[in-house]
C-alpha cells in the first residue's frame, strides 16, 4: 500500500532532472529537485544523508550508526537544500527508534531504518522515493543520480552555503565493478570486494562519485517515470578513482527486511 502511494505521488510530481556538469564531479541541485533526500545530524552537524520512503521513515547506512549513542542526540532534516541557509520548507525531525540490520558487518547489509517520531506532511520539497519490492522488475535505465551534501574530493568540504549536489553515474553490476577492483588490488580491500547485495555506480575512469558525507543518500534512477531508491551510498577506495567506482547497498535486496518492519510498526499503532 506504501509503495502504491509512493509511486503515483512520483508519476504526478517527479521533476525529471536534465543532465548536470562536485559531490564529486557534479554540481549544485536544483531546489526540490530530490524531495526525498535527507540530512541526518549529530548535534546539529550533518554526518550522513538519507532517503524518506515514507511518512514516517527512512533508510540510509547502518556504518552511519557505528558507535552507540543515544539516538535522541540525531535530527532528521527534510526539505533542506543549503545546509547554512535554512530553508522556509525545512523541517527538523527527532528520532523514535533506529534498526540496524541484524547482519550488517563491514562487508555486507550495510542498511538502517531511521523511524521518524511523528509522520511528516508532504511537500513539493518532501516527498518519499519508491523502492523496489520483490515483483517489480530493475529499472531499465542504468544511468542514475547521486545526491549529498559530502566531500568534493577525498578531504575537500563542501564550502558554505553547502548547497545539494547531484551528480549522474552509471550502474555498474557487481561482477563488472570486481574486475575493476581487481585491478592492482588494495590489499585491505582485497579481491571481489564488491558482494551480490551490492552494485557499482560511477565509471572506470572516475571523476564523478560519492564522497565522505554522502554516505546514506541515494542512489535514484528513474523507471518510467517513477523515481526508485536503486542503491544507499556504502564505501569506496577513495572518491572518483580510476577502477574504484562507488559502491552502494542494492536496495531490491532489503526490500523484505524494510517492509517487514514498516508494516510490524503498523500493526503494532492497530493494537493498541
Amino acid at each position: 500500500y506504501l509503495h502504491g502511494i509512493c509511486a503515483m505521488r512520483m508519476r504526478l510530481g517527479a521533476r525529471i532532472p536534465g543532465i548536470s556538469g562536485r559531490i564529486v564531479g557534479g554540481g549544485d541541485a536544483p531546489r526540490g529537485r530530490w524531495p526525498w533526500q535527507v540530512s541526518i545530524q549529530y548535534n546539529g552537524h550533518h554526518f550522513c544523508g538519507g532517503s524518506l520512503i515514507s511518512a514516517q521513515w527512512v533508510v540510509t547506512a547502518a556504518h552511519c550508526f557505528q558507535y552507540s549513542y543515544p539516538q535522541f542526540i540525531y535530527r532528521v532534516i527534510l526539505g533542506e537544500y543549503q545546509l547554512f541557509n535554512p530553508s522556509p520548507s525545512r523541517v527538523a525531525s527527532s528520532v523514535r527508534q533506529i534498526i540496524i540490520h541484524p547482519n550488517y558487518s563491514s562487508q555486507s547489509a550495510d542498511v538502517a531504518l531511521v523511524q521518524l517520531t511523528e509522520p511528516v506532511r508532504f511537500t513539493d520539497e518532501i516527498r518519499p522515493i519508491c523502492w523496489l519490492g520483490s515483483s517489480d522488475s530493475s529499472p531499465d535505465n542504468d544511468m542514475c543520480w547521486v545526491t549529498g551534501w559530502g566531500t568534493t574530493d577525498s578531504n575537500v568540504s563542501l564550502p558554505s552555503p553547502k548547497t545539494l549536489q547531484e551528480v549522474q553515474v552509471q550502474l555498474i553490476d557487481f561482477k563488472a565493478c570486481n574486475t575493476l577492483y581487481n585491478i592492482d588490488p588494495d590489499p585491505q580491500i582485497g579481491r571481489d570486494p564488491v558482494k551480490p547485495n551490492m552494485i557499482c555506480a560511477g565509471y572506470a575512469e572516475g571523476k564523478k562519485d560519492s564522497c565522505q558525507g554522502d554516505s546514506g543518500g541515494p542512489l535514484a534512477c528513474d523507471h518510467n517515470g517513477t523515481w526508485f531508491l536503486t542503491g544507499v551510498v556504502s564505501w569506496g577506495d577513495g572518491c572518483g578513482k580510476p577502477n574504484r567506482p562507488g559502491v552502494y547497498i542494492r536496495t531490491e535486496a532489503y526490500g523484505e527486511w524494510m517492509w517487514g518492519h514498516m508494516q510490524q510498526h503498523c500493526l503494532s499503532l492497530e493494537r493498541t
